[in-house]
């Protein structure tokens, strides 16, 4: 199949999937209200095989260190999943799903898979990495981009969760392997939620938006004006390097996130 754009629709739920764009979510409308801010490195997009920064884009697996690009000097941050052109495997009205074979630079054969699954009040959303070959360390997760500010008016949106704790910050935007207690905003960072992410947006008087997982980490960024992105993910920046998940020829590594939304 093409990678041109899939639109999934469930009540007055609307979501587009961008397989040629990195996959990215490109749009949420829920009764004609745009959710996330829009642009063609905006929207939601997966992040895969690592999530965040990479130090200085090198990482070990046993004996062999890999250097990767470095997207964002000193680092090379989000993966390669976002800057992909994916392949629709399957559509219906109200779930797809997507793949890309993992290539140069990344030493490693594999694939990546994504189910985008839409319901009146929900958006699924799940990853799976899987080997061709060799065990190998990643990291999966998402990156949206939620609009501060929601068109017909209304307060900005307020974010709310309570981490366990926060991975304290060095100069160089990773953490220095201290978890501290948590800072107020604005933030860059990542947190420890032990139990699963569990993060409330509210647009007062418009909507209110969870987003869920089971895994344990979230990074929320709000340094910007426009948006707020609140984003699950498997392990911690620079992850592949202190807390791998190793994707083995039996065991897939696999993720999801929930967004559940309701009117105010």
């Amino acid at each position: 199949m093409s990678n041109e754009d899939v639109i999934l629709t469930a009540g007055d739920a609307e979501v587009t999937v961008q397989p040629g764009n990195g996959c990215r979510i490109g749009s949420l409308r829920v009764g004609g209200v745009e959710l996330l801010r829009q642009g063609q490195k905006y929207g939601c997009f997966p992040m895969a095989p690592w999530c965040g920064r990479i130090r200085d884009g090198r990482f070990r697996d046993g004996a062999a260190v890999h250097q990767m690009p470095l997207n964002s000097p000193p680092h090379a941050i989000h993966g390669f999943a976002r800057n992909a052109e994916w392949r629709t495997a399957r559509t219906s009205d109200t779930e797809a799903v997507f793949t890309y074979d993992l290539a140069d630079p990344w030493p490693y054969p594999g694939r990546v898979t994504q189910i985008v699954e839409l319901t009146e009040d929900t958006l699924t959303l799940r990853l799976g990495i899987e080997t061709y070959g060799a065990s190998f360390p990643a990291q999966a997760g998402w990156h949206p981009w939620f609009n501060r500010s929601l068109e017909g008016g209304g307060d900005p949106v307020r974010v709310d969760f309570t981490p366990a704790w926060q991975e304290e910050r060095g100069e160089d935007h990773l953490p220095t392997g201290r978890r501290i207690d948590p800072r107020p905003g604005p933030w860059d960072d990542c947190f420890g939620m032990p139990d699963g992410v569990d993060v409330t947006l509210t647009w007062p008087g418009r909507f209110e938006v969870d987003v869920t997982s089971r895994e344990r980490w979230v990074v929320v960024y709000d340094e910007q004006e426009a948006a707020v992105c609140v984003e699950p993910q498997t392990g911690p920046p620079d992850g592949l390097n202190t807390d791998p998940r190793l994707v083995t020829p039996i065991e897939p590594l696999e993720t999801s996130t929930t967004w559940s939304w309701r009117r105010l």
